[in-house]
């Protein structure tokens, strides 16, 4: 049976909308033969996952504290899944999201990962649209990387589903403080085929303790530093002339 893995950093405090996260989870429809497993990744001491019920389908582990990057790359130590999307662990899947994203990888045999429309959840219970979703479809190359550059990124990163396979071959998540989301984004994006779905694959909630509603989030030295960390990068994943494509259809 084909899994698709949902990855969920979670440190002791950030756990109390995680039960929301788990029902959204539960009411997912997939494609025939299809299962989800929820590969949660404990950011040092204290249990926070003890709050999830007793489910085959989700997978608990811990390692010393180290941030949402670090976290995210022990928890593909314990991935099954053909397809990876990640899940924060204050944030919901709209119903529908994992089956529009595997239908579409499944559809589209030379698209190794897929984007789609977000709704900011504020504190008030409004849903509000992002407001510079590109164009449902096959993504233009680049798009997402001329986002970045002009301050404007296209998604939100963690709307990304891709093959496993992909992730690997890029490096998962790099080591940096914020924003590794976009950052393997991008990294997909340089060596591979993307697509936008207009429907919304998540609903980001806002609310004053999320890492990006800290003042160091939006520090300029580090997004200085993302910047000499990053754009090399693509730049080297670039003149390699090496494309990535899935192995076979997710179909077969």
């Amino acid at each position: 049976m084909p899994l698709i893995s949902i990855v969920t950093p979670v440190y002791d405090g950030g756990q109390a909308y995680m039960l929301e996260a788990y029902e959204s989870l539960k009411v997912q429809d997939l494609p025939p033969g299809w299962d989800w497993e929820w590969v949660v990744q404990e950011d040092g001491p204290g249990s926070p996952a003890s709050i999830l019920p007793a489910d085959d389908r989700i997978s608990i582990g811990t390692n010393r504290k180290g941030g949402a990057a670090m976290t995210r790359s022990i928890a593909m130590s314990r991935v099954r899944g053909v397809l990876v999307r990640a899940l924060d662990a204050d944030d919901l899947l709209p119903r529908g999201a994992l089956n529009q994203a595997i239908t579409t990888l499944s559809q589209q045999a030379d698209v190794a990962w897929c984007v789609s429309a977000c709704l900011d959840l504020l504190p008030d219970g409004s849903l509000r649209p992002g407001p510079h979703d590109p164009p449902p479809g096959r993504l233009a190359a680049n798009v997402m990387r001329s986002g970045y550059e002009a301050g404007r990124f296209p998604v939100v990163g963690t709307t990304l589903v891709a093959y496993t396979a992909l992730i690997q071959a890029v490096g998962g998540w790099p080591a940096v403080p914020a924003s590794e989301d976009v950052a393997l984004l991008l990294f997909c994006e340089a060596v591979s085929q993307g697509w936008m779905i207009d429907e919304p694959g998540a609903i980001y909630r806002k609310h004053e303790t999320q890492a990006t509603a800290q003042n160091a989030h939006w520090d300029p030295v580090e997004r200085a530093a993302l910047d000499d960390l990053v754009l090399p990068r693509l730049d080297a994943l670039r003149g390699l002339g090496w494309n990535w494509t899935p192995p076979k259809s997710l179909s077969e």
